[in-house]
């Protein structure tokens, strides 16, 4: 009996902590809802902060938090802030018991990759906001734009892929034309020009000689000419 004594008053004891460890959550949501009506957006998400480290289990902590993280202008979000955005919704998404509300958890989430042209991950997104609440006509719209510009992403990837093969085959015809062009032009040349024998370049070689000894005579006589007259002025 103290045994059992003993465990209802652990037990109580942890349910008194969870109540109020919910109940200062609840207060700061309140806070939160407040300040995100009034458009203070930074003060508010810092409320939705402190609600979830009150109470982690509350759905409503966790999906208010991440949508008070959404800014105006989607191009200037980084990747990083995305990523806690989507854990914190699907953890919403995970805690929620309200179908209505996950689909909106979920149906963020695919908003936030469709946005990063992510669409794989949008499309399950947005099948599982329609999983929860198939009346969700808002997600099922969402769904098939995204399927759709999937399938233009996928066709247009495959129409640069053609293309780029397409100039590579090009590029190397180019480059055979280009060799065959040369082969054919050197071996014109050889026909042109055809390689000289053994005996006419014998026949070269005695020329010149011949050519080059009758210059060295002319030399020899112009200066024996030139001794004489020095002689004869003498």
């Amino acid at each position: 009996m103290k045994v059992l004594s003993l465990f209802i008053f652990i037990f109580s004891l942890f349910i008194s902590e969870a109540q109020a460890d919910n109940r200062q959550a609840r207060k700061y949501i309140r806070q939160g809802n407040s300040l995100y009506r009034q458009g203070k957006q930074h003060e508010a998400t810092v409320s939705y902060f402190k609600a979830v480290n009150a109470d982690s289990t509350d759905a409503r902590a966790q999906y208010n938090l991440a949508t008070s993280m959404f800014p105006e202008n989607w191009k200037m979000v980084q990747k990083e802030q995305t990523d806690t955005m989507v854990q914190t919704l699907i953890k919403a998404a995970e805690l929620e018991q309200n179908p209505l509300r996950r689909s909106k958890a979920f149906h963020n989430v695919g908003t936030i990759f469709q946005n990063a042209k992510e669409f794989k991950q949008a499309i399950e997104a947005y099948k599982n906001a329609l999983r929860s609440n198939p009346n969700d006509d808002e997600s099922r719209y969402n769904l098939v734009l995204c399927q759709r510009q999937l399938k233009d992403d996928d066709q247009n990837q495959n129409g640069d892929n053609g293309q780029n093969q397409e100039q590579e085959d090009k590029q190397q015809q180019d480059q055979q034309q280009q060799q065959q062009q040369q082969q054919q032009d050197q071996q014109q040349q050889q026909q042109q020009e055809p390689p000289m024998s053994k005996e006419n370049a014998e026949q070269l070689l005695n020329a010149a000689m011949q050519e080059e000894k009758k210059t060295q005579e002319k030399m020899q006589q112009m200066q024996q000419g030139q001794r004489r007259q020095i002689e004869k002025n003498w």
